[in-house]
């Protein structure tokens, strides 16, 4: 199914679990690459851009099986176990695959190619290879963007600071500091997604992370370490989750309940927002699961209050704020997102996206260098929306038909299953209706 007419909905209802999550699902199988031994993941997220990371792996002569859709087994090589890929490493649209790669190859014996579709050829990659280079890395990128050519080469350590708040750069250095004649240090000015720091310590490499003038520290002691095989069972994951989570908070009437959810503070950044909104959002039953936390998270309508989101609060929601903007649509007063200008380089330009999109459907929205500012509550209404091939941009606007006055038309949703497979199914099991358009 590609466009699609989603209907006014008069309430959520139900439980739901989340597709696992794609962030560690990514990490998961790269990391189980690098081990000695068979890495098994459980509830493993089949998206598009995690087959990306797969398919590359493949191409350098990892072994992975696939049971299950949701159950991979990766057979890992140890550090030195891969071999070159006959052709180009294809990554599809995924980012994640690219830049993590780009640190995994560049200390290999052999030099490699990235490449992908036009979407991913788009977005900037000098970003990782400049660090990458500190270290000794031999990267060319095409104008600053992929494809990227890498000559793998001996790497050794540094310490890096990484100006640009970055979970894919942070982990692609590490993967490089795995290959390095010395501990390596990288610095960064806001914390980031720390799944790669967690997953490595699970896998008993030397790693330590310290808090540091409102940044972190994370100091990988020492080379050429080996790595333990795991059972990781990945959680449910939270960007996804924010969908139904934002549409049960706006359709009046709802009351969802949302099993095994990750809650690592690095990702839950939309959470303390709609919390200070006034959103009813119960948390409960929390555990650690693979060394990440994780919770069941129950959601009702209630109204909400406009919030101001800015500095590195940023960093902690960068993959919520199509989701997010369709919640401030309802909230009562101004909401005000800056210091966001990173969303320029996502899947799209995502400011410039949103702002288009919701001003289709009504949204009283204004578009800022940085972000965007967003005044209601408004009713939106009935139309026919883009995606821009953007999965992230392509679920929030759904979410947008369930409260809009008509139903609204979007030209492709089937870019959602880049991250969430099965997001249709669950919100029509939820109660949400629509048909193919």
């Amino acid at each position: 199914m590609s466009a699609i007419r989603v209907l006014p909905c008069s309430g959520l209802q139900g439980s739901a679990t989340i597709p696992g999550d794609k962030s560690i699902s990514h990490r998961a199988l790269l990391l189980g690459a690098l081990a000695h031994g068979s890495t098994t993941v459980y509830n493993f997220l089949p998206g598009g851009d995690c087959l990306a990371t797969a398919g590359a792996l493949r191409a350098l002569g990892i072994h992975i099986e696939t049971p299950s859709d949701h159950t991979v087994i990766i057979q890992g090589n140890g550090l030195h176990g891969f071999r070159p890929s006959r052709s180009p490493i294809n990554c599809v649209r995924s980012g994640t695959t690219m830049r993590l790669l780009t640190g995994l190859l560049a200390g290999q014996p052999f030099s490699s190619v990235l490449t992908g579709e036009d979407q991913l050829l788009r977005r900037p990659m000098e970003r990782v290879a400049i660090p990458l280079r500190q270290m000794g890395a031999e990267i060319h990128t095409t104008n600053g963007r992929a494809p990227l050519f890498i000559q793998g080469r001996n790497l050794h350590g540094a310490h890096l600071t990484l100006d640009v708040p970055s979970a894919q750069v942070k982990s692609a250095v590490l993967l490089a500091a795995l290959y390095a004649d010395s501990s390596t240090t990288i610095y960064e000015t806001a914390p980031t997604r720390d799944h790669t720091e967690r997953m490595l310590q699970a896998m008993g490499v030397a790693l330590e992370v310290r808090a540091i003038n409102g940044g972190r520290e994370i100091t990988l002691s020492s080379s050429q370490q080996a790595l333990a095989p795991l059972e990781i069972e990945v959680p449910g994951d939270f960007s996804s989750a924010a969908f139904p989570l934002v549409a049960a908070l706006i359709v009046p009437g709802s009351h969802i309940h949302l099993k095994s959810i990750g809650i690592n503070p690095t990702r839950t950044g939309l959470l303390d927002v709609l919390e200070h909104m006034g959103a009813n959002i119960r948390i409960h039953n929390e555990r650690r699961v693979a060394n990440e936390p994780v919770a069941e998270l129950e959601v009702q309508t209630g109204q909400l209050k406009a919030a101001e989101v800015s500095g590195d609060l940023v960093v902690r929601m960068i993959d919520e704020f199509p989701i997010f903007a369709i919640a401030a649509t309802q909230a009562h007063g101004k909401t005000v997102v800056r210091d966001a200008a990173e969303l320029r380089v996502k899947e799209t330009d995502r400011i410039a996206t949103v702002v288009t999109e919701l001003r289709k459907l009504g949204a009283n929205i204004v578009e800022r260098p940085d972000g965007f500012e967003i005044t209601g509550p408004v009713k939106l209404q009935g139309t026919t929306v883009s995606s821009h091939g953007d999965h992230r941009l392509a679920m929030a606007l759904f979410v947008a038909g369930l409260i809009a006055h008509d139903p609204v038309m979007i030209d492709d949703i089937g870019c959602a299953t880049d991250s969430f497979p099965g997001f249709l199914e669950i919100m029509r099991s939820l109660g949400a209706q629509y048909d193919p358009n």
